[in-house]
């Protein structure tokens, strides 16, 4: 492909990311209104999974073999299930902007793990680790969060998830282009209805046409578009430069959290927001970043 149209895909790839991931926190909010927080994202990521296999079959896809599938089922158990599935849980009592702020430690994580496949942590991504729990610490003692330790704990190990996953899955085999996408869709919404099951979720008996239409915003743009994105991204880019999306996605948050939703955001998690940012910002700039 020649440079300046993979440069292009590049760049809207991040600003799906950007701009629609940033907006998934609210949509998760309206969704859970109506909708159990694993059984809306099951359905989300099941249907979206199975909308794009089927696409992609259709465009001439060949199916994935059987390691695939295992490679892809360990990525959709780490990204979709653990590390978004987390978040609908917590979601329930934390707003849709502290969970954002507190993903946005996701570039830390990525940092850490990728240690384990032969990074070695400069200094300097120390001070950006170190900054990013401190903000952390910051939006627990005095944010949203107001001491709810196990919140705060859920949304680190969602993050954390996250992160492994997707540094993990550049080592693991995978069908080719957005074929993996929709295994490790479908595979994480199965885990996600499997838990769903598991705690007894059922069913609501009225939904309400705000959680249908987040529903749907999920599903689409959520997942077939900004999640292929993602994965996209993953291959083209290093990690950190595709979890770049973890910049703006509290801002976008913060937003159309108050714009939409009346959220209100204090002087703490603002402060939080920007300790979060600065650690994230001496990863991305440490020199061995091209490492990760």
């Amino acid at each position: 492909m020649p440079n300046s149209k993979q440069t292009l895909l590049i760049v809207i790839a991040l600003l799906c990311t950007y701009f629609i991931w940033g907006s998934t926190y609210l949509a998760i909010r309206f969704g859970i209104e109506s909708f159990p927080p694993f059984l809306m994202a099951g359905v989300r990521f099941t249907l979206a999974g199975v909308i794009l296999y089927t696409v992609m079959r259709f465009m001439g896809s060949k199916n994935p073999t059987l390691s695939e599938w295992k490679g892809a089922s360990i990525v959709g158990l780490l990204l979709p299930a653990l590390g978004n599935g987390t978040v609908c849980y917590v979601q329930q009592t934390v707003s849709s902007s502290v969970a954002a702020l507190a993903i946005a430690t996701a570039p830390i994580w990525m940092a850490i793990f990728s240690s384990v496949w032969g990074h070695y942590i400069t200094r300097q991504e120390w001070v950006g680790i170190f900054l990013g729990v401190l903000g952390i610490g910051l939006l627990n003692l005095g944010g949203s969060l107001h001491g709810d330790y196990v919140s705060a704990l859920l949304l680190i190990f969602a993050a954390a998830s996250w992160s492994f996953g997707s540094i993990w899955g550049k080592h693991l085999p995978m069908p080719e282009g957005l074929m993996g996408a929709a295994c490790q869709m479908i595979s994480g919404g199965i885990a996600l209805m499997i838990a769903s099951t598991y705690f007894n979720e059922s069913w609501p008996e009225n939904i309400s046409a705000k959680s249908w239409g987040a529903m749907l915003f999920l599903i689409v743009l959520g997942s077939i578009v900004a999640y292929s994105a993602f994965q996209y991204l993953l291959k083209a880019v290093r990690p950190l430069i595709a979890s770049s999306n973890t910049f703006v996605n509290p801002i976008v948050a913060f937003a159309v959290g108050i714009w939409f939703a009346n959220e209100h955001v204090t002087q703490n998690e603002v402060i939080a927001l920007a300790v979060i940012l600065l650690g994230v910002a001496l990863i991305l700039t440490s020199k061995n970043a091209d490492e990760l």
